[in-house]
């Protein structure tokens, strides 16, 4: 399997009315702002790749809660899956320098500036429940 088509894994991490979101240092496509994730390992669940990308990108510690869906990014054409996840412990950062440039916990209502296009539906809905204001 090449890079190009291996599945990817993000996660869905909420945490006191905010999202957790990183920026990229590369674009991929339009995509500039993205929640936390990667490829998903051979023998891997997406559930299990949402947990270690997040532990290896931004340093925290979290547990999947429940997959929201899956689609083919309509921007980069690839297999995603989406997955809640709450924070167990840590402190969100830069963990992994050579591919992220900055993170930060949005609230609902500021979504659209990092995602002008609008997020996977079942992202959205699942944001709406439980982002808070």
């Amino acid at each position: 399997m090449t890079q190009t088509e291996q599945p990817i894994s993000t996660a869905i991490i909420t945490d006191g009315g905010r999202v957790l979101m990183i920026r990229r240092r590369e674009r991929e496509g339009k995509l500039l702002w993205a929640f936390p994730g990667g490829g998903i390992e051979q023998g891997e669940t997406p559930e299990q790749a949402a947990v270690r990308e997040t532990q290896e990108e931004v340093g925290l510690e979290v547990k999947a809660v429940r997959t929201l869906g899956d689609r083919v990014h309509p921007q980069t054409g690839r297999h995603m899956t989406y997955v809640a996840c709450e924070v167990v412990a840590g402190e969100a950062f830069v963990a992994d320098e050579e591919e992220l440039a900055e993170v930060s916990w949005i609230r609902l209502e500021d979504i659209p500036t990092y995602v002008p296009w609008g997020l996977f539906p079942q992202v959205q809905a699942y944001l709406d429940e439980t982002l808070v204001s």
